[in-house]
């Protein structure tokens, strides 16, 4: 992302169109440049596909694990979440809190989750853009940023196989779609840091980063720890690419980092609920690191990689990249010491493809004990490191960019900044299609589950002990009595739910 770091103080040219709107001469209010404009424009397509999928939120109902999270919150509350999954589930405490603090609002809970995580993403990744620049001491124009944050953010969510478990399903979420965007966020404070007391303060979030996040998911763990470790090779192999001021704090950094993570992993390997989890999965450390686990687990990660580059909607983080690259200028003033010198393209590229491969792949074989072959169409699972690709992806763009810009002559940079607006524009609208169909799914289902879940709740007012439930799945979700009736799970959690002794198949809606 540092797409052109440099100590020079450049003065404006006439015609640069980086200017940003405000008051012109005698106080009057100036209009936009056209560049501006044009910034504010694209990203008004990705943030108003953003803006309907939080509102197709409104849909969503509890399924799957999600039965069984909301009779423990109601009658034990958060503590009681946390408990569970401490002692019996799976170790992760982290993401039992997170779980706790929505299943306290049993559907409204459900319905807001959507809306309230997309702008979580939003606005870390926004911060995370205009942060990056101001280190990298580059000035672009108004919108720019928040250009590449929406993109990506729209990318991220709703460009994989199956969007209701990345953006809708709660349980699946906090564990691999908020988790490593919390990660992500951890870094802020860092590059804001100026004096003393913000690297002190950046230092003692990114411990506590690290050790809630090692308590949220093992696979974003493993992809905060790879990371780190990239990041300190790569300083270490190219002290040139930082000041010499700025690194002894980005070692302390990352040192920190680390550790909080290994802290919060070791709290949840030892824990009674993981134990448990390994026991009933057979996932020991023997059976992950087996050479036909490593071998399979290798073969997924390539028909995931095969998936992810064969889907053109990533084109647009690309594009967003790209703009940046093409459109950003040397800042005339620089806010704080500065960080980066001025840019290496190469060894920033090879340190971000090889973040997320090894990532990718080590992600892969955690999860491959679990999943077995399924690991390659288990879509949820890959957020934990395809957080990481896209912002690689807007990275390289942006490097793209920046040698466009610089050895191109004025009509080259002008043609690929269509050609990529272009892009940018037809991806959001490549996503919109399939999110017009999920939304019509979850209404549907919706109504269904609304009019069972007044039945249901009707018959436990009468004192009825057992009740007629039919399954209404949306996007492959886990309801009971699924494959002909043989499965039940969790039709022992829907009952509980509903204070009913149990629950019968039936095959029609009441």
């Amino acid at each position: 992302m540092a797409v052109g770091a440099s100590h020079m103080t450049v003065p404006r040219e006439p015609d640069d169109s980086s200017g940003q709107p405000g008051r012109g001469r005698g106080g009057r209010w100036r209009l936009p440049s056209p560049v501006t404009a044009g910034a504010l424009l694209l990203a008004a397509l990705p943030l108003a596909l953003l803006a309907a999928a939080a509102w197709l939120g409104r849909h969503v109902r509890p399924s799957a694990d999600e039965w069984c999270f909301l009779p423990v919150v109601r009658d034990q509350g958060i503590g009681g979440m946390i408990g569970k999954f401490y002692v019996t589930d799976n170790g992760r405490v982290g993401n039992g809190l997170l779980v706790g603090l929505y299943a306290q609002f049993p559907v409204a809970g459900h319905q807001w989750y959507a809306a309230v995580s997309t702008l979580v993403v939003v606005a870390v990744l926004w911060a995370l853009v205009v942060l990056v620049l101001r280190r990298a001491r580059q000035s672009a124009p108004r919108g720019l940023a928040l250009l590449v944050a929406a993109m990506v953010t729209a990318v991220f969510l709703l460009a994989t196989p199956n969007t209701y478990k990345t953006l809708y399903w709660p349980a699946g979420s906090v564990s691999h779609t908020v988790a490593p965007v919390l990660a992500c966020a951890a870094a802020l404070p860092a590059l804001a840091a100026g004096g003393r007391r913000s690297r002190v303060a950046a230092l003692a979030v990114v411990a506590a980063a690290g050790v809630f996040t090692g308590t949220l998911s093992e696979e974003t763990s493993v992809v905060v720890l790879v990371v780190l470790v990239v990041l300190g090779g790569l300083l270490l192999l190219g002290r040139r690419l930082v000041t010499d001021r700025a690194w002894p704090f980005l070692r302390t950094w990352a040192l920190t980092g680390a550790a909080g993570v290994a802290v919060g992993t070791a709290v949840l390997m030892t824990s009674p609920g993981s134990l448990r989890r390994r026991e009933r999965f057979g996932a020991g450390t023997t059976s992950i690191l087996a050479p036909d686990s490593l071998l399979a687990s290798a073969r997924g990660f390539a028909r995931i990689a095969a998936t992810v580059l064969t889907t053109w909607e990533y084109g647009g983080v690309l594009a967003a990249g790209v703009l940046l690259g093409l459109l950003v200028r040397p800042a005339r003033t620089g806010e704080g010491p500065a960080v980066l010198r001025p840019c290496r393209p190469l060894p920033l590229a090879c340190a971000g493809v090889l973040a997320v491969l090894v990532s990718g792949y080590l992600c892969t074989v955690v999860t491959y004990p679990v999943f077995g072959p399924r690991v390659a169409t288990a879509a949820r699972t890959w957020n934990d490191y395809l957080l990481l690709y896209v912002l690689v992806l807007a990275g390289l763009g942006a490097l793209l960019g920046r040698a466009l810009r610089r050895r191109g002559t004025r009509p080259g940079p002008v043609a690929a900044a269509a050609a990529t607006a272009v892009l940018y524009a037809a991806s959001a609208v490549g996503l919109a299609v399939p999110l017009h169909h999920l939304g019509q799914d979850m209404r549907v289902r919706a109504g269904q589950w609304d009019r069972q879940d007044a039945s249901l709740r009707a018959a436990a007012a009468r004192g009825a002990e057992v009740a007629p439930y039919t399954p209404t799945p949306v996007a492959g979700m886990l309801e009971p009595f699924r494959a002909g009736g043989r499965i039940a799970w969790p039709a022992r959690c829907v009952a509980e739910y509903y204070r009913l002794e149990r629950i019968t198949r039936s095959t029609r809606l009441p």
